[in-house]
């Protein structure tokens, strides 16, 4: 008994590894790229890094370690049953609750895991990041300050710097203009040469400026200026002060420890029933390892004709299932409806029910899965087999010749198609996976907004309809290596690869379809970024703006009040009425780039534009010619027009998009737009790279599993899930230190976005030309 204990676990336990690998990954990409640029920025110690990369792993697992749970279970004992080693050891007397006693040495053990996870280290893991995330605050913005980009991040501070440096512990700025508008009307000017910026405390930054001047106007006199020149001079600078509400859930509610949420302070009644909410929600969810199982386990040991198949789909529905009724409870919790202690466990409770219902069932007979057995998984399944027919390969042979054919041409053969299906269904199964972890990760993260602003649950229904294209656009790629790896890891390891290789097929014509049908995906994904997602991103931007309680999102930004002209020239204004091309207390600054001084200054009530003249009309202002320290000219007028100021009207009408909401051609204009404004556009050059780059990377992918899905094959298609696990690991590390690269002005756009595709592919190339064909 105790070698057959062994043998359950060890199938269910491996299964369950990968599974729980393969969700936390999916999940941790989504902050790989910010973590991975504070490393290539160097504006934060390393071991602060690791300590991000390992305080944001215990959120994931408190939703994952259930799931691997459920997929070690299924997936063991599908594959169990299949191979009708089930039915032998039933027939040997073994009953469901040996299985179940078995396995509840397992579920024990994952649940105590997920229990402390859930308990302690998840929240005091959040608490940590938060404080690591304030310590590093100060050192990161001096980093957010970007070339040739006006940052208003500062209280009632403008700053514009032409080059940066980064430094360890510091930041070196060349061509500094800083405007202090306390007062709008008359903003105090700066300008030097060079700045140093270093962090004094937690909320000042220390500016340290060298050969400049600083230039002063009175608002109500205008004879009145000043300049004032400088050698060296010291300005602080006051971080912002964070905001928060104290109406609304408090946004730390995760960190707060478990011990800490059974004392709610005594002033806020109300933030009692979140807490309280908040602890049992902790205790259910890991609870959800033991009513899993016990779903689980009856449907396994009844899923003798899917196999691994259909217990990977089994694992979708139940998981789905689960979570959305946890979701449900929550909800009704927290919206009054259902007791604090009952909504959290809603899930786990009508899951538990479910499970004795199965296990009594599964006792006296099989459970009859209906519709799910319909499913043909294998080959010989959809080929119309029966499992017992004798001399199958020769009726799966007479079989594929008999058959009528998808396609009538000579290409693809039915060899094709048949490796094609499989390779869709994994495929599938897979996208199908990772959109659904996805999914009720975001609703479990917005579902605090989803009920403090009462969202109809008919925009959460929409805005996850919305935002599904773009996960599915992301995850791909990932799918389609997972998907190549079981797909030839399983034809390797049943031999059938060696068949096709003793007929004269080889590897390379094998290959063929599925490298095909990644290219296919990858232009795919192409026209499906150029037409469709960027309408579906604009539109679950507006919902999450909705749901968050946010107003709504504009793209024409009449706030933005400094912009840099085509030439040397700075423009800041009160206000600009787009419709009737009017300025109203508009002020330019000509300096030169050189010395970066100014040369001219001029000042306005008003500025129109003369649509006759192809110009602006300036009225009711001044202009000052500066020579260093020294004016050399100075005039009012009423009304005049300036030649040097020659930007129409549409280039103050830029609209302020995303990347991920304009298709190739839109971001391209945007770019050049941007780039006459003094706008940083090499984040923006990046991503217009990465249009292309990005999908074609899903054939990267198909080409490198197949060598690796080749060389694991024998070992099965869990050893390519681990493979693939890790080739997604080094793949999605170094393409988010290449891109982070390329955001720093560190590699050129081009070869930052189209890196990875270039290393990858020809690592793949080489491996895939000494497989043995």
């Amino acid at each position: 008994m105790r070698i057959l204990t062994r043998y359950i676990l060890n199938e269910v336990l491996a299964h369950a590894a990968i599974g729980v690998l393969v969700f936390t990954f999916v999940l941790f990409t989504r902050d790989l790229g910010r973590i991975l640029e504070l490393v290539v920025r160097n504006s934060a110690p390393l071991p602060s890094v690791a300590q991000i990369f390992l305080f944001t792993v215990p959120v994931a697992l408190t939703y994952t370690i259930p799931m691997g749970v459920l997929v070690g279970i299924l997936i063991g004992l599908s594959r169990l049953a299949a191979d009708s080693e089930v039915t032998a050891m039933r027939a040997s007397g073994i009953g469901v609750w040996t299985f179940t006693r078995v396995l509840s040495i397992f579920v024990a053990g994952a649940w105590v895991l997920a229990l402390i996870n859930s308990l302690w280290i998840a929240p005091a893991s959040q608490a940590a990041l938060a404080h690591l995330q304030d310590r590093l605050k100060t050192s990161q913005v001096s980093f957010e300050i970007q070339p040739r980009v006006f940052y208003e991040g500062f209280p009632r501070i403008v700053l514009y710097v032409q080059d940066v440096t980064n430094a360890e512990g510091a930041a070196l700025w060349r061509g500094v203009f800083l405007a202090d508008i306390s007062d709008p009307q008359a903003p105090r000017i700066t300008l030097a040469r060079q700045g140093v910026v270093v962090s004094q405390d937690p909320k000042t930054l220390h500016l340290h400026l060298s050969d400049g001047s600083t230039h002063e106007v009175d608002a109500k006199n205008s004879e009145h200026y000043q300049i004032s020149t400088f050698q060296e001079t010291d300005i602080p600078i006051d971080l912002p002060a964070n905001e928060g509400s104290a109406t609304q859930e408090p946004p730390s509610i995760s960190a707060i420890s478990s011990r800490d949420l059974l004392t709610p302070p005594l002033k806020d009644p109300g933030a009692g029933r979140w807490y309280m909410i908040e602890f049992h929600r902790r205790l259910a969810l890991p609870t959800a390892c033991l009513v899993l199982a016990i779903v689980g386990i009856p449907l396994g040991l009844s899923s003798k004709k899917g196999g691994k198949s259909s217990g990977f789909v089994l694992t979708i529905l139940l998981v789905f299932v689960y979570y959305s009724l946890s979701l449900l409870g929550v909800s009704l919790a927290r919206s009054g409806r259902l007791s604090t202690a009952l909504g959290p466990w809603l899930a786990n409770a009508v899951f538990l029910m479910a499970g004795l219902l199965l296990l009594w069932q599964v006792e006296r007979r099989p459970v009859e899965l209906g519709w799910f057995r319909g499913w043909h998984w294998t080959p010989a399944a959809w080929l119309g087999l029966k499992p017992s027919a004798k001399g199958r390969a020769r009726d799966v042979a007479y079989e594929l010749q008999r058959r009528p054919r998808v396609f009538g041409l000579r290409f693809p053969m039915l060899l094709d198609e048949y490796i094609l299906r499989d390779f869709g269904l994994y495929l599938g199964l897979i996208v199908g996976t990772f959109l659904m972890l996805l999914l009720v990760f975001t609703l479990f993260e917005l579902l605090g907004d989803i009920l403090r602003n009462r969202v109809p649950w008919i925009v959460v229904g929409e805005y996850l309809v919305n935002v599904t294209p773009f996960f599915l656009y992301n995850t791909l790629p990932l799918a389609m290596l997972l998907a190549v790896l079981v797909t030839f890891g399983i034809l390797q390891r049943s031999s059938e690869i060696t068949a096709a290789k003793a007929t004269g097929i080889s590897i390379y014509r094998l290959v063929v379809p599925v490298l095909l049908a990644a290219a296919l995906a990858a232009g795919g994904l192409f026209a499906f970024d150029q037409f469709y997602l960027p309408h579906a991103n604009k539109r679950q931007d507006a919902l999450r703006n909705q749901i968050k309680g946010k107003p709504a999102q504009t793209y024409l930004r009449p706030d933005r009040k400094w912009i840099f002209g085509q030439s040397s020239n700075i423009y800041y204004y009160q206000f600009f009425d787009p419709d009737r091309d009017e300025f109203a207390r508009v002020s330019v600054f000509q300096f030169n780039p050189r010395t970066f001084g100014i040369e001219r200054r001029v000042q306005a009530e008003r500025a129109h534009w003369d649509q006759n003249l192809g110009r602006w009309l300036f009225t009711s202002g001044w202009e000052r010619r500066l020579n260093g320290a020294a004016i050399e000219d100075y005039r009012e007028f009423e009304v005049t027009t300036f030649a040097q100021f020659a930007e129409p009207p549409a280039y103050f009408k830029k609209e302020n998009s995303q990347s991920s909401e304009m298709n190739y051609d839109e971001l391209g204009r945007y770019i050049r737009e941007l780039q006459q404004s003094g706008f940083d556009v090499v984040k923006l050059r990046v991503q217009l790279h990465k249009k292309i780059a990005y999908p074609l990377i899903t054939l990267v992918m198909a080409v490198l599993a197949v060598p690796f899905a080749l060389s694991a094959g024998r070992r099965g298609a869990l050893a390519g899930v681990a493979t693939a696990v890790g080739i997604a690991v080094v793949y999605w590390t170094v393409s988010g230190v290449f891109e982070a690269m390329g955001n720093i002005h560190q590699l050129p756009p081009a070869l930052a976005a189209w890196s990875p595709d270039i290393l990858f592919g020809l690592i793949g190339g080489y491996l895939l030309l000494r497989v043995p064909t």
